[in-house]
């Protein structure tokens, strides 16, 4: 009864706001046909979905027949939510302080393409949202589906899972159960990355959203353990992680300049495959001479490989080291951090981009991640 009770004021809530909501999405979808309507509605259906799931975290942790793992998780998951206001800055409000279970291990999948010969997404551009890089669906059948209509168009195309998502303040985000997996320090790292997002957000620029967000996920997650008296991530952890990502968007960099090239379609392609393996030797010859043989990218870099796949990559590490050099100038004063960020996020595209290569000019030479 008590969940039941908990479930409808959460649900009753948001209703309204839901439905203010849902409309525009329904009415652009009808100008743009069939196929937009469907989509639309599948977003339409899995948020609503998720709020009808919301119960407060607060009355779940004190209630008899919460299972005690859920509890302890919830526990812990509260005092990253507190540390996020207080120490972070973050928006204090009720994302995070509601809980959903959705029964998947992914709340949407993100389907990302690019042309064949091309490492520019296609993009989508929704209300509230603006543009972005991926079109998310609440169903992997669905995702796989969109997925192999865009291959029989040529497109290189990548399926990615993801664990939790931002509404943007316009509902009350929920801990999701596909989150409680990690732990509790990636548990909590998310939660900052995602109130990082409700913080400051400008249409149209994915990859500065994704960067802002991954930096105050990062600097959040060390002060959060230093705050605990925890022992920070160990340098080889951090540092493998690096190389990976450095390896990969200097992979990037060199497909960007051979698709540039005055060359043949065919020789294009060749040479596409032969940076793909050079990748996969250069990871191994890393994780082999360096890593001790430990091969904790493995899965990835032995699947198939496109340039979908190098996305997601230059979109969430991009200006990392440009929002780190920022913080650094600003003395870690996360108030002020945010207005310049707000403030550069006000730019034409042009000029944030210029700005934001300027900064990562003064960024330190190893920057945690």
């Amino acid at each position: 009864m008590l969940r039941l009770f908990l479930l409808l004021r959460s649900s009753l809530g948001a209703l309204d706001h839901f439905f203010r909501y849902l409309v525009p999405l329904l009415a652009l979808g009808l100008l743009n046909g069939c196929s937009s309507v469907s989509y639309y509605g599948q977003l339409a259906s899995g948020q609503w979905q998720l709020l009808q799931a919301r119960m407060s975290v607060a009355e779940l942790v004190t209630a008899p027949d919460t299972p005690e793992k859920l509890r302890q998780q919830l526990l812990q998951a509260e005092q990253a939510r507190a540390f996020a206001s207080a120490q972070l800055r973050l928006p204090d409000n009720r994302s995070y302080r509601v809980y959903a279970d959705i029964g998947r291990p992914f709340v949407v999948w993100n389907v990302f393409a690019t042309p064949e010969l091309s490492l520019e997404p296609e993009t989508h551009c929704f209300p509230i949202a603006g543009c972005v890089a991926y079109r998310g669906y609440y169903s992997q059948g669905a995702a796989r589906g969109a997925a192999a209509l865009q291959k029989q168009q040529g497109l290189d195309v990548y399926v990615g899972g993801v664990e939790a998502y931002s509404t943007l303040g316009w509902f009350d985000d929920p801990i999701l159960s596909s989150m409680l997996g990690w732990g509790d320090e990636r548990l909590a790292a998310v939660i900052f990355h995602e109130l990082a997002h409700q913080q400051v957000y400008v249409q149209d620029d994915t990859a500065f959203n994704e960067s802002f967000a991954t930096f105050v996920e990062q600097e959040g997650a060390r002060q959060w353990r230093a705050a605990r008296g925890l022992p920070q991530q160990t340098q080889d952890d951090n540092q493998q992680r690096e190389q990976f990502i450095a390896l990969v968007l200097a992979s990037r960099e060199r497909l960007k300049t051979l698709y540039a090239a005055p060359l043949s379609v065919p020789a294009k392609r060749a040479g596409k495959q032969a940076e793909f393996e050079r990748l996969r030797r250069e990871y191994r010859a890393l994780r082999d001479s360096q890593w001790g043989g430990k091969g904790r990218f493995d899965a990835w870099i032995n699947a198939p490989m496109n340039n979908a796949k190098l996305l997601p990559f230059g979109l969430y590490d991009q200006w990392v080291p440009a929002f780190a050099a920022l913080f650094a100038e600003v003395g870690g004063d996360w108030q002020v951090f945010y207005a310049r960020v707000a403030a550069m996020g006000k730019l034409a595209p042009v000029e944030r981009q210029q700005a934001l290569n300027s900064i990562a000019g003064q960024a330190p030479s190893h920057t945690a991640r």
